[in-house]
């Protein structure tokens, strides 16, 4: 699910014992088929990890 933009997204977090990032969102059995089979074209739970986008949008 790269093309969601899964490496900038908030709920894409950093396990330090597996050493590896994974999706924190809960899918339901449906969800997470689709998310499987790529058929998910965008990630309902998309949530931008970039804090001052606020701050720029300000400015």
């Amino acid at each position: 699910m790269k093309a969601a933009g899964c490496d900038y997204c908030a709920n894409y977090v950093y396990d330090d014992e597996t050493e590896t990032y994974y999706c924190d969102v809960n899918l339901d059995e449906d969800e997470y088929y689709r998310f499987l089979t790529g058929n998910m074209k965008e990630c309902p739970y998309y949530r931008n990890g970039d804090e001052y986008r606020v701050v720029r949008h300000q400015m």
